[in-house]
Parts: structure tokens; sequence; C-alpha cells
């Protein structure tokens, strides 16, 4: 059973975001502006990247789909810090609809490998998973074995999890229970199926398919920034400076580091991949 998850790092699409332009050279320039580029690294060095290399089933792929023309400047930086990943696979594209994009990588690396099931999950540049997510859906998946025999696909949704805003202080949390967050939750497909975790938003997949859900395990931290498209995403009503417990769970359960954090965000602007 194959893992295979997806994130879109500045990824100029034809649409999927509440930001609109009027041409793909109006995108890019908005995407790859240094103040918007160094945010959107600062998080993914500390939350995102972190998760995904202390997975602790490494049988998986992490795709990171960009766009070909991104600035040398992040493009190396983007390059030099994935690759200790041996998982992680970076995927460019021109210019299309996102999921389209998403779909077509997804499709590909499937192709790459034997026709056997897959679990699918999509993970934002700026969020985290849990080191045992990968170990967790595969074992769900594993368990529920003569439950599912009848379906075609199947969710697998941890739905505890934290909000979290980095800052030159340390981390800001909120504990959540969400419902249905690209986070946290992955999809079992059947070999051969033409369609992926892209061809499905994420917030209507119980429509669609059966859904497990998890409601115990802290599986996904959830960043909140000025550069989130939503105000759900920006919001920082509830959110505290973690506890000392918090920070060593922070730690032994996603690979976050609060130090990291503050080194990070208490760096002067763009001191790192200046374009």
């Amino acid at each position: 059973m194959r893992a295979i998850g997806i994130c879109r790092f500045s990824y100029p699409a034809l649409g999927g975001f509440k930001r609109m332009h009027d041409t793909v050279e109006e995108r890019e320039a908005y995407l790859y502006a240094p103040e918007r580029m160094e945010l959107r690294f600062r998080h993914f060095e500390t939350l995102t990247l972190p998760s995904i290399a202390a997975q602790k089933d490494k049988r998986f792929t992490f795709i990171v789909l960009t766009g070909e023309r991104m600035p040398k400047p992040w493009w190396d930086r983007l390059n030099d810090i994935c690759a200790p990943v041996e998982q992680i696979r970076i995927v460019t594209a021109e210019p299309m609809k996102h999921r389209t994009a998403m779909q077509l990588a997804i499709q590909h690396e499937l192709a790459t490998g034997d026709e056997e099931e897959s679990l699918q999950f999509r993970l934002d540049d700026d969020d985290a998973v849990g080191t045992n997510f990968i170990r967790g859906i595969r074992r769900t998946a594993r368990l529920a074995g003569k439950l599912r025999a009848g379906w075609q696909n199947m969710v697998i949704e941890y739905s505890r999890g934290y909000s979290v805003k980095l800052t030159p202080d340390g981390i800001l949390a909120h504990e959540i229970q969400g419902q249905f967050l690209a986070c946290g939750l992955a999809v079992l497909f059947r070999p051969g199926d033409p369609k992926t975790v892209m061809n499905y938003g994420h917030h209507k997949l119980h429509h669609s398919m059966p859904t497990l859900i998890e409601p115990e395990t802290h599986m996904y931290l959830r960043a909140l920034h000025d550069d989130n498209d939503s105000h759900a995403r920006t919001s920082t009503k509830g959110l505290v400076p973690l506890t000392d417990d918090q920070r060593a769970f922070f730690k032994e359960r996603f690979n976050v580091d609060e130090a990291a954090v503050q080194a990070a965000f208490s760096a002067p602007a763009l001191t790192r991949g200046k374009a």
C-alpha cells in the first residue's frame, strides 16, 4: 500500500487563490515577492518540513509542487532544504488550474510504481502533521480491511490538533477539533482509480465516501498568519503561549522546535534567498 502526499508551494495556478490576478505574470509577481516568500519559507522550514522528515514510517512520497519560473534564489533554497529528505519529490508545472496540476503530479507518481492501493493526502506549506501520521493511516487502512472490502474509497481523518501562530517570541497555540480540514486527513484509493485526493473538496469528502474519524490523537498543526486567504486562517482568537509540557509535546509529536521557530522569526527579513 503506497502513501503519497502533495504540497503546493507558491505554484502560480490559474485560480485557486482568493486574491485574483489578471495575468500569470501578475500572479507570479505576487507569489514570488520577497517578503511573501520569506514568510512561506519560514513556515515551511519550521512546521511542514520537520514533520515530514521525522515520519516514523518512511514508506511514502511527498510531492512539493511549484512553478517552472520560480526565481533561482528561491528555487535553490527549496532544493537545498528538501534534499536531505529522500521522500520528497519537487515537481514543477506550467500554470494551470491548481487541482489539475496536483492531480497530474499524483497520477505521474502512481505510474512509477506497482499498481496497488494508495493512501493520498494533501498538506499546506504552512501546516504540520504528527510524526506518526503515515504509520497511523496505513495501520488504520490495514485494520479496516474487512470493513471496507466493498468500498471503492475510504477517508481516514484525525480531527484533533492545534491552531498555531509563529512569532519571534515562540509559538502561540489553541487546541481545536476540526471538521474535514485538509491537514490530518487521507483518502484510500483502489488500484487504477483515475481520480485522486485532489478530485474532491476536503470539506465534502464525507458526502462521497465512507469515513473513519479518530477524534483523540493530536495529529496536525494549522498555522495562522496574514498571508492566508481566509479569515478563519488569520484570526488569533484563543491563542496562548505554549506551556513547558506543550513545548515538549510539540517536539515529540510533530518534530516542531519552538527554539527553531524563535530563531527563524527573529531573523532580519530577507537575510536568505533575496530575489
